[in-house]
């Protein structure tokens, strides 16, 4: 007998139909192609791709080149909204829309490195659908999480339920086992963290001889409660501070953040233990400036991280009010989730590419891009921003927070004809 099939996905109207894609070429057009007059620097990057055609022959193309090259993914699909956009049509019908996406994500997943990650902005209209999609074509061990953007700063009321402030920006990995982390920052340099915490079970810390820095004259302190509103601290044995540290090991007793074991850890790998003077408080003082993970909500309050009104404005400043960019993304917002797993001279790829913020933003933190954009709006307002970009004479988005002054170029390419064309 044979085994019926146990995996579990999603299914659709006309899921088991598949378009036939003909291989295409790729033909450079020169007179779109665009590069800085001058190097600006040693590192300048020429060999980034914008390609006018339809997406999913693009990136069938791009397969025999890219396959297993790029590292990160970041793609504004339509939403699927059924409302009315100047640049895209956002309403097609469900199944319609499923199929598009599964064409496409198939193949974005082909051209992934294994450690590379695909980000997918989403809202609630298809995000649900969208999940199970994504699990069953890439694993759902594969999923990274779900970033939630706080896209506006007032609430929008389209909703008649509830006022919507987030979307949703989906991370799925090749393989998350070789994935990198994701990366929000450096700590802070020399952030205190005090070692009282009120509310924890009274216990015992040791200090080591020296291994304390006190910040007060060298003196002897005799044993005695040094507690204070709803702070516990007794100094247990009497204590000589020489040279700065103490001289001996000392005890205090009190509701402490750390175990015996914690402390020790901290101290053995060379963090200070800091006490100003009496009553003692104990502050650990990290070196601050490592890497720390990203938090999943992109907030104004964790970030201050970029809206819709922000990049409406930065849309405006690139294209004029009446040319303005449909919801466009906000440099910061693409700024962020490349910088969470991407380096220098990375290959980033956005084949929904809009007004070509991700290639923008990719170009000033110095990683290699290919966006592709079907919608004559890669004439109007991609090419256009991006020679602006290497030009130097993009001032807004994230080109301050980078020092960007301008250099790179771009290769224009079109969609080569079909073999079949002749016939029609």
């Amino acid at each position: 007998m044979a085994k019926s099939n146990t995996r579990l996905e999603l299914t659709w109207i006309g899921k088991e139909n598949r378009p036939k894609l003909e291989p295409r070429i790729l033909i450079e057009d020169p007179s779109k192609s665009y590069h800085a007059k001058h190097r600006v620097t040693e590192n300048d990057l020429f060999d980034n791709r914008l390609i006018f055609g339809d997406n999913l022959l693009a990136l069938k193309a791009l397969e025999q080149e890219f396959t297993g090259k790029i590292k990160c993914i970041y793609i504004d699909p339509p939403y699927n909204t059924g409302s009315a956009f100047t640049h895209y049509d956002d309403g097609l019908e469900h199944s319609i829309w499923l199929s598009m996406m599964r064409d496409r994500l198939e193949l974005l997943r082909t051209l992934l490195a294994n450690d590379g990650v695909m980000f997918i902005s989403i809202d609630d209209t298809e995000l649900a659908y969208l999940t199970v999609l994504l699990d069953e074509i890439f694993g759902r061990s594969n999923s990274c999480g779900m970033f939630v953007w706080e896209k506006k700063k007032k609430p929008s009321f389209l909703n008649s339920s509830m006022g919507i402030v987030t979307e949703y920006i989906l991370a799925y990995a090749k393989d998350r086992r070789c994935a990198p982390s994701f990366i929000g920052g450096l700590t802070t340099v020399g952030k205190k963290y005090p070692l009282n915490n009120a509310g924890n079970g009274v216990k015992i810390l040791t200090f080591a001889p020296g291994s304390v820095i006190f910040r007060c004259p060298d003196q002897v302190f005799e044993p005695q409660d040094m507690s204070a509103g709803n702070i516990v601290t007794e100094l247990l044995d009497q204590l000589e501070v020489k040279d700065g540290r103490n001289a001996r090991a000392f005890r205090l007793r009190g509701e402490w953040r750390y175990s015996q074991a914690k402390l020790e850890e901290i101290i053995e790998a060379g963090e200070s233990i800091v006490i100003s003077k009496a009553p003692f408080r104990p502050n650990h003082i990290k070196d601050g400036g490592e890497p720390k993970k990203l938090k999943n909500l992109l907030s104004i309050a964790h970030y201050e991280m970029s809206t819709y009104e922000d990049a409406t404005a930065e849309s405006r400043a690139l294209f004029g009010e009446s040319e303005a960019f449909d919801y466009p993304k906000p440099e910061k917002l693409i700024q962020t989730l490349l910088s969470a797993i991407t380096d220098e001279g990375d290959w980033v790829l956005d084949s929904f590419a809009g007004s070509g913020t991700t290639g923008a933003v990719a170009h000033k933190m110095g990683r290699r891009w290919i966006m592709v954009e079907l919608g004559e709006h890669c004439h109007t307002h991609i090419i256009p921003r991006l020679k602006k970009v290497i030009d130097g004479e993009d001032p807004g988005g994230i080109t301050k927070a980078v020092n960007w002054k301008g250099g790179g170029g771009f290769r224009y390419y079109r969609l080569g004809p079909s073999r079949n064309s002749s016939r029609f």
